[in-house]
């Protein structure tokens, strides 16, 4: 069986030599368009809670298992994204905000809550010198482009902040379990997926009056309801595996 590796999210996904944007270092840098060849080979990324409506409309949304539970939208299966087509997202499906932002991202200053916007200066997009793409810097001020992304990730950010602290009550209310998923395919390939967590919908439906009220107000009882309907898109993937299958014996 091939097993799909747990989801111990060695973050940040996709960045391999993020620095802070400098005026100083990057003056002259600029960004082309690019696709997203770079999120193919990915079969989850994190999400945040504010985008749980539109990530549960297309991919099972699971938890990462471990000391600090993270939601994950499932992408795929045995390191596949089985939305990206060279280079291309499927059309009208909801694509991560985690995968939006890139190559930029937010880094610790090393000051308490202090962030700075960077950039995956391993990232093909990028352009050193010359004319092409848009720049990160106009007259030694950051351009329309990177003042776009400072502000992307800043709502990221906060966004991420709060969906931890969705997690942690999660945890305290002792929600989540563990659970895997095996599948057996028309010709007989078999393959897991392993290292996630989901909420127990029977905990659930037991959680105090009290509780009850507070997550209504705090909104997130509609966040459990959406992750437990994203999971009948367990069968959405397996069709787009077999589809894709398919496509490369033709």
């Amino acid at each position: 069986m091939t097993e799909t590796p747990a989801f111990a999210l060695p973050l940040p996904l996709f960045y391999r030599a993020p620095e802070p944007v400098s005026a100083v270092r990057q003056a002259d840098w600029r960004l082309r368009s690019g696709d997203y060849r770079f999120a193919a080979d990915t079969a989850y990324v994190p999400v945040v809670i504010g985008e749980f409506v539109a990530i549960a409309r297309h991919y099972p949304i699971l938890f990462a298992a471990g000391e600090a539970p993270a939601p994950v939208a499932l992408l795929g299966v045995e390191q596949a994204n089985l939305f990206v087509t060279e280079g291309a997202w499927a059309e009208q499906v909801h694509i991560p905000a985690y995968v939006r932002r890139y190559p930029f991202g937010y880094v610790s200053t090393g000051e308490n809550d202090h962030f700075a916007l960077a950039l995956d200066t391993a990232s093909d997009r990028i352009v050193r010198s010359g004319d092409e793409g848009q720049p990160l810097f106009r007259g030694g001020e950051p351009s329309d482009l990177t003042r776009q992304a400072l502000a992307f990730c800043e709502a990221f950010r906060l966004d991420a902040e709060a969906t931890r602290e969705f997690c942690e009550a999660l945890v305290r209310t002792e929600l989540l379990v563990e659970r895997r998923a095996d599948v057996t395919l028309p010709d007989g390939a078999k393959f897991g997926i392993q290292g996630f967590m989901v909420v127990d919908g029977e905990r659930f439906a037991k959680l105090d009056a009290a509780t009850v009220v507070d997550w209504q107000h705090r909104g997130w009882l509609a966040l459990v309801h959406h992750h437990l309907a994203s999971l009948d898109h367990f069968q959405v993937l397996l069709a787009r595996k077999l589809a894709r299958a398919e496509k490369l014996a033709a």
